[in-house]
């Protein structure tokens, strides 16, 4: 069952209208069906939205089937945008619900989107693959290059930008799971 039909399934055990869930979430009822049909992609911001009036977390769209929760295909691999920025997110990991989650994250170049900071205490690792990241740490800035890691408290971070003229692509895992 893809995202768009656990939406739908989820807001039909609520006996809720396309319009309904358009008010209580605060995004449109066409975009609400283009989600549904699998036409388009919610961002985070706005699954989180609709998460929140369909009173579940996040993940519960997300979350693959128990059949095999051990290999993420390539091809398979949910992906994520952040509200009005260019950051791309695919979940490397089959499950949201586990001790972490792991990310490959794409900036490109200039993008200054701030991050969003998560309220519960994480640890972070980063793994650059292409291009250059910036990564504040309090008052201490690191530039990373394609090899370089980074581990960290979440509590720490301050920002995360690409630098330089390439797509920054990284790998990020977190502990525990904050989407």
């Amino acid at each position: 069952m893809d995202l768009g039909e656990r939406v739908r399934d989820r807001r039909s055990q609520l006996g809720l209208s396309l319009r309904d869930l358009a008010e209580h979430s605060g995004v449109t009822a066409s975009f609400l069906s283009q989600v549904e049909r699998g036409v388009t992609s919610p961002s985070i911001e706005s699954l989180r939205r609709i998460a929140t009036a369909l009173d579940v977390p996040v993940f519960h769209f997300l979350l693959e089937s128990d059949q095999d929760t051990h290999v993420v295909r390539s091809n398979q691999r949910i992906r994520l945008t952040w509200p009005g920025s260019q950051i791309a997110f695919q979940l490397l990991t089959p499950r949201l619900n586990r001790k972490m989650e792991a990310f490959l994250t794409e900036r490109e170049p200039g993008d200054q989107t701030p991050l969003t900071h998560f309220s519960q205490q994480t640890e972070e690792f980063i793994y650059v693959l292409q291009g250059q990241v910036e990564i504040k740490l309090n008052e201490k800035t690191y530039l990373l290059g394609p090899g370089d890691t980074i581990y960290f408290d979440g509590a720490i971070l301050q920002s995360i930008e690409p630098r330089g003229d390439q797509t920054a692509r990284f790998i990020s895992v977190i502990t525990p799971p904050v989407f």
